[in-house]
């Protein structure tokens, strides 16, 4: 009786070399082995995204350090007057309020997502887009206010003229990925209303049966928007 042996192929994972990291990210597995696909672009979309913020922080905090003309006093630049009273910074820390806040709904949002329970779900996101929607709004505030005092990216009545520059450009960009991502809040709330994720709907943002993922992909990119304006609160107005 003659035994015939079969060669058992080898897995992509298991080749080693160079070859083996191409066929593993060249074959129909996930190169994240135990993380989706979108969970894992996500995070390297915000890794990259950590990178600019960081060089911005790091433009300022050079420009700032290196100026010999005194930079302007945040707490008089920022400052409202209410009821009579010089406040300084307090719009700023109702907006760092608001935006605290949201990340709480957000947190919300995805555990009852994973309950699959999706009036919840989608009323915190609607909630969290609210939120969001009203710190841009408020920035848009403080961006015509500024303004009309005169402040420029190439200079300002109170001190150094690269003041303006970073303000514009840090909160401006700030600002862009939270306008951003409540659009994304509103679309993938009205998916989660119409329960396109459980019917199996196809379309934008729409996968799986059951694929309520999304909703804490979305938690993932607005948790970071936040955690950049604690930086950008910390380092900007507060230094």
């Amino acid at each position: 009786m003659t035994e015939t042996t079969l060669a058992t192929p080898k897995a992509p994972g298991t080749i080693p070399g160079l070859r083996g990291i191409a066929a593993d990210w060249a074959s129909d597995q996930r190169a994240f082995k135990h993380v989706s696909w979108g969970k894992a672009m996500m995070w390297i979309f915000l890794l990259s995204d950590t990178f600019i913020f960081s060089c911005f922080l790091l433009s300022y905090m050079t420009a700032r350090m290196s100026t010999t003309v005194p930079w302007p006093n945040p707490s008089e630049v920022f400052a409202l007057n209410l009821g009579g009273k010089h406040i300084p910074l307090i719009l700023i820390a109702i907006m760092t309020f608001i935006l605290i806040s949201s990340s709480g709904t957000m947190a919300m949002a995805v555990n009852f997502g994973y309950r699959r329970d999706r009036v919840k779900t989608a009323a915190l996101m609607l909630a969290t887009a609210a939120f969001g929607a009203t710190f841009v709004g408020m920035q848009g505030f403080e961006w015509t206010k500024l303004i009309m005092e005169g402040v420029r990216p190439w200079g300002n009545p109170w001190g150094a003229p690269q003041f303006g520059a970073c303000f514009f450009m840090i909160t401006g960009f700030h600002g862009t990925h939270v306008t951003i991502g409540v659009i994304f809040l509103i679309a993938v709330a009205r998916k989660v209303w119409r329960g396109d994720f459980d019917v199996e709907r196809r379309g934008f943002f729409t996968s799986r049966r059951g694929y309520y993922e999304i909703v804490e992909i979305m938690g993932l990119y607005w948790h970071f928007v936040d955690l950049v304006w604690v930086f950008i609160f910390a380092f900007f107005y507060l230094w």
